[in-house]
């Protein structure tokens, strides 16, 4: 008879080695999580920030046009100046603030007015609560300005972009 030889070639991997690819795809997850979140938060308030921004056109052509600035339709029906600043809303912002869907106006009209949102509803828990402001001055200049938002809540100052200070 002929002796056969059988080749016992080990198959899969050893419990070693599947530790070790465990390990490191744990350390990984430990590095990217926090990124992540905080990329997330920065650019939700970014978004944000973008979106009551683009209004300034809107307040502008209505100053323009000798109007008052709302943030309502009910408040149209007092004044015919009165005209909507045309905020649809955000599922970013807290809705419960302000007049419309989450913006406040104040001073609409005149000129060294401001509007305002706060973030809430679908915000990462680290921004929510966090209030962004535009304001105009008398010469019409635009700034932005951010207030809340702690540390012991998750806030970075890393989340406000360059063009909105932080306080």
């Amino acid at each position: 008879m002929k002796n056969i030889q059988m080749n016992h070639a080990q198959k899969g991997f050893t419990l070693i080695e599947l530790m070790i690819v465990v390990a490191i795809i744990g350390i990984l997850a430990a590095v990217a999580i926090p990124q992540y979140q905080d990329y997330t938060a920065r650019s939700q308030v970014s978004r944000v920030v973008g979106e009551i921004n683009a209004l300034k056109s809107s307040a502008e052509s209505i100053f323009n046009s000798g109007g008052e600035v709302v943030a309502t339709p009910d408040d149209l029906q007092q004044d015919p100046r009165q005209i909507n600043i045309g905020w649809t809303g955000s599922n970013l912002v807290d809705d419960n603030y302000g007049d419309a869907a989450g913006l406040d106006v104040e001073n609409g009209a005149l000129p060294n007015m401001s509007w305002s949102v706060q973030l809430g509803e679908d915000a990462s828990g680290s921004v929510r609560g966090v209030v962004i402001t535009i304001s105009r001055s008398l010469a019409g200049a635009y700034s932005c300005s951010m207030t809340g938002g702690t540390a012991a809540q998750g806030w970075k100052d890393s989340y406000a972009p360059a063009s909105c200070e932080h306080s």
